[in-house]
C-alpha cells in the first residue's frame, strides 16, 4: 500500500479550542485535514468525530455529519461562472434549500467578511484575499462546530492576512473549534495557542 503519511498519532480537537497544525511541507497536513473532514479514511487506527467511529458511519450519513465540518481548501475550489453570493448559498442551494430560507444569512456572513459590496462579482475578479474571505464565508454557511482551513494566508500579503486571523479569532470567540494547518511562523507568533507539529509523520503538541 505504499509508505504510511502519518502513523502513531494520538490527539483530540476540543469543543471551542483553537490549534496551529504545523510543519514542513510533505508532512501530511493536508491529509489529516482530510481525516479530520472525513473525506479519507485511516488504513489502521481508529478516528472518532462527534463521537462517533468514522469507518462504521454508513455512507449515506457522512454528508450529514460533514456539515458540521466546514472546510477551507488551499486553492479556494470556487466556481467561475457564480457571483461571491452565490459560491456562499451553494452548499444550501444543491442540498435543495429555498432562497428565502438562506438569503439574509448568506448576505450577513458577507458583510462579516467584508465582502458585503462585493455580492456580485466573479471569482476572477476578486483579489486572493478576496476569494479566500469567500472561502471562508462558503465553509461558514451551515454554522460549523470545527472549522479547518489549509494554508489560508499562503496566497495573501502579512496585512490581510493578519485579518483572516483575526476573523478566525472571532469565530472561535463564538464557539466554533479552529484547526488552521500553515507554515507561516509569524503568523502563528501573533498569539498564543496551542500549536500541533506535524514531523515525518509524527505529532507533536504543545499547548
Amino acid at each position: 500500500m505504499g509508505p504510511e503519511i502519518l502513523r502513531d498519532l494520538t490527539f483530540d480537537i476540543p469543543k471551542r479550542s483553537f490549534q496551529f497544525l504545523t510543519g514542513p511541507s510533505g508532512a501530511g497536513k493536508t491529509t489529516l485535514l482530510r481525516l479530520l473532514f472525513m473525506s479519507l479514511q485511516p488504513t489502521r487506527g481508529l478516528i472518532r468525530s462527534f463521537g462517533r467511529d468514522i469507518t462504521k458511519i454508513p455512507r449515506a450519513e457522512l454528508p450529514m455529519l460533514r456539515r458540521r465540518v466546514g472546510i477551507v481548501f488551499q486553492d479556494f475550489q470556487l466556481l467561475d461562472h457564480l457571483t461571491t453570493y452565490e459560491n456562499v448559498a451553494l452548499p444550501l442551494r444543491v442540498r435543495g434549500k429555498d432562497e428565502s430560507s438562506y438569503r439574509n444569512d448568506v448576505l450577513e456572513l458577507l458583510k462579516w467578511v467584508g465582502l458585503g459590496e462585493r455580492i456580485n462579482v466573479l471569482p476572477p475578479v476578486l483579489s486572493g484575499g478576496e476569494k479566500q474571505r469567500v472561502a471562508i464565508a462558503r465553509a461558514l454557511i451551515d454554522r460549523p462546530e470545527i472549522l479547518l482551513a489549509d494554508e489560508p494566508t499562503g496566497n495573501v500579503d502579512p496585512p490581510m492576512a493578519r485579518r483572516l486571523l483575526s476573523l478566525f479569532l472571532e469565530l472561535n470567540r463564538l464557539g466554533t473549534a479552529v484547526v488552521i494547518a500553515t507554515h507561516d511562523l509569524a503568523l502563528m507568533d501573533q498569539i498564543d495557542a496551542r500549536r500541533m507539529i506535524l514531523t515525518d509523520g509524527r505529532l507533536d503538541i504543545y499547548d
